[in-house]
C-alpha cells in the first residue's frame, strides 16, 4: 500500500505529542494516589496507564493518514504496552523507566549484528530515500549504535539514582532533542558520501 503524504507538522504532534502529554498528565497527578480494585497506585503509574491509549490512538491516527508506521514505530509501541503492562501488574514504576535502555539496547544489538555481518541496516531502512555510498552507512551505524548504547548506560543511571521527576523531564525532553541534535550533527559529518542523484546533461 503506497505511502500517503502528511502534514510535516501534523506527523510531528502525532508522534511526540503522547509523550507530551505524558508529562503534562504526569506533572498534574505525580503526587496523589488512586485505588483501583483495592489496590493503590502512584502518579506516575496511572500516567503511565493513561499514556499508552493515547500512544496507540496517535499511532492509529498516523497509520490512518499515512498507511504507513515504520518497524521503529510498531517496536517502540510494543515496548511500551508490555513494560507499562509489567508497570501496573506489579505496581512498579521501575519497568516503565528501564523501558528505555532496553529500547536503546536492543536497537544498539540490531546494529551493531548488522555491523558484524558487513551490513548497515540504517541503509537497508533508509537506503532508498538517502542515498549514500555503503561505507558512508557502515560509518553512520557504527556511531548510531554507540550513541544508543551511551544513551542505554546514560538511563540506567540516571533512573537507579535521580529523581522520578528528573527522569520524566529528561525522557520527554532531553532525549528527544540530544537524538535529534546527535543525529543531524552526524548526517552532516558523512555528507562526502552522500551520492548526487543524476539530473542528466545541462543543456
Amino acid at each position: 500500500m503506497a505511502t500517503q503524504p502528511i502534514n510535516p507538522f501534523l506527523k510531528q504532534v502525532l508522534e511526540l505529542g503522547p509523550t507530551v502529554m505524558f508529562f503534562i498528565v504526569y506533572t498534574r497527578i505525580k503526587d496523589d494516589v488512586f485505588t483501583i480494585a483495592g489496590t493503590e497506585y502512584s502518579g506516575f503509574i496511572l500516567s503511565t496507564l493513561i499514556f499508552i491509549p493515547i500512544l496507540l490512538a496517535a499511532m492509529g491516527v498516523l497509520w490512518f493518514l499515512t498507511k504507513e508506521l515504520s518497524r521503529m514505530q510498531i517496536f517502540t509501541a510494543f515496548m511500551v504496552i508490555f513494560f507499562g503492562g509489567l508497570t501496573a501488574y506489579f505496581n512498579d514504576e521501575r519497568f516503565f523507566k528501564m523501558k528505555t535502555s532496553i529500547v536503546y539496547a536492543v536497537i544498539a544489538a540490531v546494529l551493531g549484528f548488522g555491523l558484524l555481518r558487513g551490513k548497515s541496516y540504517m541503509e537497508w531502512a533508509m537506503g532508498a530515500a538517502l542515498p549514500m555510498e555503503h561505507k558512508g552507512w557502515m560509518i553512520l551505524t557504527l556511531r548510531v549504535a554507540l550513541f544508543c548504547v551511551a544513551l542505554a548506560l546514560f538511563n540506567e543511571w540516571l533512573w537507579r539514582t535521580q529523581s522520578t521527576d528528573l527522569w520524566v523531564k529528561i525522557e520527554t525532553f532531553a532525549f528527544p532533542v540530544i537524538s535529534m541534535i546527535f543525529l543531524g550533527w552526524q548526517f552532516y559529518a558523512v555528507r562526502g558520501y552522500m551520492i548526487e542523484e543524476d539530473t542528466g546533461p545541462k543543456a
